[in-house]
């Protein structure tokens, strides 16, 4: 494979994965009330292909325990009255948002050269 085609794909699989981590930040942020709810996480592996160096991707819960609230009323109570919150911080899923934004920008713009060299290399070709 040539290498601007390389980085090509490269600048587009980061963009895939940003924008996956965007989805799983934003179902976080969506959930940050909802009593019992467990942060998503994206978690990174070495994808076991022929390239060994793209990643690939799955989802874990955060296991870290949510604050307790004392409502004996709520229908998630348990039997002291405690209902679990939710563990998600909505400070840390803006501060996660705001980087995979800017990550997925770096990539594009990255891409965006490589296609930019690719077209004056043709360009160079044709002549």
């Amino acid at each position: 494979m040539n290498p601007l085609k390389a980085s090509m794909m490269q600048a587009v699989l980061g963009m895939e994965l940003q924008s996956r981590r965007m989805g799983v930040t934003s179902e976080n942020i969506s959930n940050v009330d909802t009593p019992g709810y467990k942060r998503k996480l994206l978690m990174l592996e070495p994808n076991q292909g022929a390239s060994g160096d793209f990643m690939a991707t799955r989802i874990q819960l955060d296991q870290k325990e949510g604050a307790q609230e004392y409502d004996p009323s709520h229908p998630m109570a348990n039997a002291d009255g405690y209902v679990t919150l939710s563990n998600v911080s909505l400070v840390t899923e803006l501060a996660d948002m705001r980087e995979a934004n800017r990550s997925y920008e770096a990539n594009l713009i990255s891409f965006q050269q490589a296609r930019s060299m690719y077209r004056s290399l043709l360009d160079i070709l044709r002549r």
